[in-house]
C-alpha cells in the first residue's frame, strides 16, 4: 500500500497517455504509440513474457458530419454513432419522444423516409427498452435515419453505439444514427413541430487494420501454470483524451504490475500462481481486443491454455472509489468475500443480475470463464465532476490520483492473496459456454440492471 502511494507514477502515465499521445482510437498511429509505451513500462518494471499480440481489427473512421436545417441553413452540431454508415439525406424531422412503442405507433404515418428524433434515455415510469431495440423499431417503421438526443447538457454530446454488444463481431446499425446535445435536440424538436426538414451528411468508411493487445506476466512460484488476469482497455473513442475512459484503468494495470514486481524484487515475495497483466485494444469497437485475447489463449485452435482462475477488468475507475468486485457467476462469491473480510476495508463481492456486456470482462464470461469488474460508479453513482467518458472533456483533471492509489494498493493485496490460495481452495467452475449462451438469449433485449 505504501509503494502504491509513495512510488506512484500516475501523473507520468496520465501526461503521456492523455496529453502527449491523446485520443487513442484502435488501429490509429496514436494507439501504436500507446502499446509501445505500455510494453516498455512492463519491461522496465521487470515483468516477463512481455508481448504485443496483433490481431485484425474491423475498424471504422468518419470524416465530416453535418446537420443543417433546410429552412434557414442553421447548423446543428452532431456526432455520428460509432460505425455509422455513410449517409447523405434531406428529409422531414419527426419527433418520436423516447421511442416507446406507443410513440412510434403514433408517428407511424410520418416516419417512412423521415429523420426521427429520439431521446437516448428511456421514458420515466415505463418499462425500459434498450437503445438498440428502439432504433430497430424506428427502422422497421421506415425511418431513414435517427438523431438521438444525448442526456447531457451544455452543448455536450458523446459517441454512442447503435447495436447491443451481446454478440461478438463488429457493431451493426439498424439505420444511420447521429447524436446531438440536449440543446440541439430542443431546437430540432421545435422545428419538427413546424414540419421542417433537415439535411444530414456523414462521411465514413469501414476497413481492416492491425491492432495490438499488450501482455506481460509476473511468474508464480508455486503454481506457475495457473494464472490470474488483471486487465483494462487502453484505447479511446475518436477525439477523447480518455482520462477516465480508460487511462484510469490502464495506469492501474501498469502500477499494480510495478508494485508487485518490486515486492518480489526487493522483498522476495512472489505470487503463488502467475499474475498476467493485459491492456486490451478496441474495447470501444465492440470489445474486439478482448475477444482476440480470449480466442488466442483459451479458444479452440488457440494456445490451449487453461482459463484463469479469475480475470478482473478495470474500466472508468476515475468516477468513484473502489467498493469491491462484481462477479459474473456466483460460485466464487464466498471465496472473494472472505478475502475482502480479511483485508478489513469494507469491500464487498456481488454477482451480476444479468451478464453485463459493456466492457472487456464480457468475452471471458461469454466463454464461461470467471470474470469480474470493479464495483464502481454504476452502483453508487459517479462523482458529479467526473461524468465524462466519450467526449473531448474526458481530460486528466477528471482523474483523482489519490483514489487510484487506493485502487492500486487494494488490487495488489487482493491479487497477491488470490495467487497464494491453493488450487483446492477454489470451487470448481460449473458454468459451461452453452449455459452462458442460453442465458444470454433469455436476457436478450433487456436493459442491464446496474445496481
Amino acid at each position: 500500500m505504501g509503494e502504491a502511494w509513495i512510488g506512484s507514477a500516475i501523473q507520468t502515465h496520465l501526461t503521456e497517455l492523455c496529453d502527449r499521445i491523446g485520443p487513442r482510437w484502435a488501429s490509429s498511429p496514436a494507439e501504436w504509440q500507446t502499446v509501445q509505451y505500455i510494453r516498455d513500462h512492463f519491461v522496465t518494471s521487470g515483468l516477463v513474457n512481455v508481448a504485443l499480440e496483433e490481431f485484425p481489427l474491423h475498424s471504422w473512421r468518419h470524416g465530416p458530419a453535418t446537420a443543417t436545417l433546410t429552412t434557414d441553413d442553421q447548423a446543428v452540431h452532431i456526432l455520428p454513432f460509432n460505425r455509422c454508415p455513410p449517409v447523405t439525406l434531406t428529409a422531414p424531422l419527426v419527433d418520436v419522444g423516447f421511442g416507446t412503442p406507443r410513440e412510434v405507433a403514433d408517428a407511424q404515418a410520418q416516419l417512412p423516409g423521415a429523420i426521427a428524433i429520439m431521446a437516448l434515455v428511456n421514458e420515466p415510469f415505463t418499462a425500459p427498452a434498450s437503445l438498440t431495440i428502439r432504433l430497430q423499431a424506428l427502422a422497421q417503421a421506415g425511418a431513414a435515419s435517427a438523431v438521438v438526443v444525448d442526456r447531457k447538457e451544455g452543448g455536450r454530446v458523446e459517441y454512442h453505439s447503435a447495436g447491443e454488444w451481446l454478440d461478438p463481431g463488429p457493431d451493426t446499425h439498424p439505420l444511420p444514427c447521429v447524436a446531438v446535445s440536449r440543446e440541439g435536440g430542443v431546437l430540432l424538436r421545435k422545428r419538427a413541430r413546424l414540419g421542417q426538414a433537415l439535411h444530414l451528411a456523414v462521411s465514413s468508411e469501414f476497413f481492416t487494420a492491425p491492432a495490438h493487445n499488450v501482455v506481460a506476466e509476473l511468474p508464480g512460484a508455486q503454481w506457475p501454470d495457473e494464472h490470474l488476469v488483471l486487465g483494462g482497455h487502453h484505447d479511446t473513442v475518436y477525439g477523447a483524451p480518455g482520462g477516465n475512459d480508460n487511462a484510469s484503468g490502464t495506469l492501474v494495470v501498469l502500477e499494480v504490475a510495478r508494485v508487485l514486481a518490486q515486492l518480489q524484487g526487493q522483498r522476495g515475495v512472489a505470487p503463488g500462481r502467475t499474475i498476467r497483466f493485459v491492456t486490451y485494444s478496441a474495447e470501444e469497437q465492440t470489445l474486439q481486443g478482448a475477444y482476440a485475447y480470449v480466442a488466442r489463449h483459451y479458444g479452440t485452435g488457440g494456445l490451449g491454455e487453461a482459463p484463469p482462475r479469475l480475470a478482473i477488468n478495470l474500466d472508468e475507475l476515475a468516477t468513484g472509489t473502489m467498493k469491491g468486485l462484481v462477479l459474473a457467476f456466483p460460485h466464487l462469491r464466498p471465496l472473494i468475500q472472505r478475502q475482502f473480510d480479511e483485508m478489513g476495508d469494507g469491500l464487498v463481492a456481488h454477482v451480476m443480475a444479468q451478464l453485463d456486456y459493456s466492457s472487456d470482462h464480457y468475452p471471458f464470461l461469454r466463454a464461461g470463464i470467471d470474470a469480474a469488474f470493479l464495483w464502481r460508479w454504476r452502483f453508487v453513482g459517479r462523482h458529479p465532476d467526473a461524468d465524462f467518458h466519450h467526449e473531448p472533456g474526458d481530460t486528466t483533471d477528471k482523474v483523482r490520483p489519490r483514489e487510484l492509489k487506493e485502487y492500486i494498493g487494494y488490487l495488489a493485496r487482493l491479487l497477491l492473496r488470490l495467487s497464494h490460495l491453493p488450487p483446492g481452495a477454489w470451487p470448481v467452475n460449473p458454468v459451461t459456454p452453452a449455459e452462458v449462451l442460453a442465458r444470454l438469449e433469455r436476457e436478450r433485449g433487456q436493459v442491464i440492471r446496474v445496481f
